[in-house]
């Protein structure tokens, strides 16, 4: 599949978008400390490998239709932008963290983009794009989960199985109610490290689906991310 280029709006859009990101306040979001340090060294590749992969979704959305994005944040504002403004896409980015809403709205609001929030399983209407990115494996909303499966930080001596069992619904729960949005056929785009709940999905609910290669690297916590077609 041929990766289309991005065009010079999306290009200048996504370098203002950063420029104009308030780097002050999302330090602490970010980081318990050295925050200033911290996006010192991420800016750059946010933007880079976030165009990256923004060019590559390009070749596989339809033009105007929906997207529903779970736990956006600084790294999805390359393919937020894309979609909105080469696709005439409707796009719709959920994060829990209000601080960083209220900052990353500061920053990309004038190209028709809001950030809600709030979870993405209320959100309403359906959608052909579900983008599920280091959500389910995020140490702060799923310690136990991500302990357990991301890193294999888990001590068998002290680990929390009641607190993993909650944890564990829960992100089945919240997978669940975001898939129930996605329209059949639709494209996933999740991290590699995610793909054992779209498998369980798809199994449960006897859907086929294709995970496709290749993958690409993220900016802030280096999970691979991959497309899935499901359906």
């Amino acid at each position: 599949m041929t990766t289309p280029r991005l065009e010079k709006k999306t290009i200048q859009q996504i370098k203002q978008a950063y420029q104009a990101l308030d780097y002050a306040g999302l330090g602490p979001i970010y980081c318990d400390e050295g925050g200033d340090a911290f996006w010192e060294d991420r800016r750059g590749p946010c933007q880079k490998l976030g165009s990256t992969i923004a060019k590559a979704l390009r070749s596989r959305l339809p033009q105007q239709g929906h997207s529903l994005y779970v736990g956006a944040g600084v790294p999805e504002i390359p393919p937020l932008l894309m979609e909105r403004l080469e696709l005439q896409r409707t796009v719709c980015p959920y994060n829990l963290r209000h601080a960083e809403v209220e900052i990353l709205n500061q920053a990309v609001g004038d190209n028709s983009i809001q950030f809600f929030s709030s979870s993405a399983d209320s959100a309403t209407g359906n959608f052909d794009h579900l983008w599920i990115v280091s959500v389910l494996n995020d140490p702060e909303e799923f310690p136990n989960l991500s302990r357990l499966f991301s890193y294999d930080r888990a001590d068998p001596m002290t680990f929390d199985i009641s607190a993993f069992s909650s944890e564990r619904e829960a992100g089945i729960r919240l997978f669940a109610n975001c898939m129930a949005k996605l329209t059949i056929p639709g494209l996933l785009t999740t991290s590699v490290e995610e793909l054992p709940w779209i498998e369980h999905w798809c199994e449960q609910y006897q859907q086929p689906y294709y995970i496709e290669e290749p993958t690409y690297p993220t900016a802030l916590v280096g999970d691979p991310i991959c497309f899935v077609r499901i359906g």
